[in-house]
């Protein structure tokens, strides 16, 4: 892949926290350049590794080469990692992490149309096929196209935006999508951030249902870990970031009101994860080093011996 390396964000934390060796195996959600994985080989651990650009695959056999029989690539949504694995006769992993969002790769890319850092056609596809945001922004309706920028870009002139979007269509590239955004909301040479990077965003999580695979991927760790198994969840913003907190605290059972005015009241089940860490996030010296860590957040978690439960409500945004 052509542009800036991917640096593996709270590198050292994530290692920390599923402590790599020699028998342990785990899964790598969200493979990239590879990054995690390696670090995780090196510790001896076996690693399954998604992800459904067909380009980190692509990139990534050199790795499956390098390490032998200890990595696997899977061309797959994260999403399906428990379907697969079983499909290989792996039942079940000591360790999944998740690192959340898109990679500095197809960032980096401008064919690949994830930014208006580097012009390009306007399409954002992880996987490289579908809906492309050309697709989307060209044919949805206002209403719809506002509705993804608030939910997903927490734009609050969201209406407006969509409404010059319709107006200057069709859409073709980055570039045009940008100027189109910065002259509905306004744009200063000095502003400390571009007004166009919430529709980005919104528009990249749409497309690629991202917060859609983020949920039922934690369904899928939570069903794929052994006892004692650790998931570890690497996110960006703040609307992965409440949805990673908030299976946390569903699945550990903190905030479980049980009055003790009421003996008759049953319990609740049993927590399915504990050990909960609090946010992490990363040091000054790794924001210097990598500026794109800024907004990350670790939070981690170990599995018990509790039955997976069924994901078709709680893990709501």
């Amino acid at each position: 892949m052509t542009g800036a390396p991917h640096i593996p964000v709270l590198l050292d934390e994530v290692v920390a926290a599923i402590a790599p060796r020699e028998g342990l195996s785990v899964v790598d959600a969200t493979f990239g350049a590879g990054g995690y994985s390696a670090a995780l080989l090196d510790g001896g651990a076996r690693v399954y590794a998604f992800d459904r650009d067909p380009d980190a695959i692509r990139e990534g056999a050199a790795m499956v080469q390098k390490y032998g029989g200890q990595l696997s690539l899977h061309a797959e949504r994260f999403s399906e990692m428990q379907a697969e694995l079983e499909r290989i006769g792996v039942p079940q992993v000591d360790a999944v992490v998740m690192d959340i969002g898109v990679s500095s790769m197809q960032l980096d890319q401008g064919a690949r149309g994830f930014a208006f850092s580097n012009d390009g056609p306007l399409d954002m596809r992880m996987s490289q096929d579908g809906q492309s945001a050309a697709d989307f922004l060209n044919n949805a309706d206002e209403a719809a196209i506002a509705d993804v920028l608030y939910e997903y870009g927490e734009e609050r002139q969201s209406r407006r935006v969509a409404r010059a979007i319709v107006a200057a269509r069709p859409l073709e590239t980055t570039g045009e999508l940008a100027r189109v955004v910065r002259r509905a909301l306004g744009h200063k040479p000095h502003d400390k951030k571009d007004p166009a990077t919430r529709t980005f965003q919104a528009v990249r999580i749409h497309v690629n249902d991202e917060l859609g695979e983020l949920r039922a991927g934690l369904s899928a760790a939570e069903a794929l870990l052994k006892e004692g198994g650790v998931l570890a969840v690497v996110s960006f913003h703040s609307l992965e970031d409440r949805i990673v907190k908030r299976f946390f605290k569903q699945a550990s059972g903190a905030g479980r009101a049980v009055s003790r005015h009421l003996p008759g009241e049953i319990p609740g089940p049993d927590p399915v994860f504990t050990k909960v860490s609090k946010a992490i996030r990363p040091s000054q010296a790794e924001i210097d080093r990598n500026p794109r860590a800024r907004s990350s957040t670790l939070r981690h978690a170990v599995r018990t011996s509790a039955p997976a439960r069924q994901h078709d409500e709680e893990i709501a945004a």
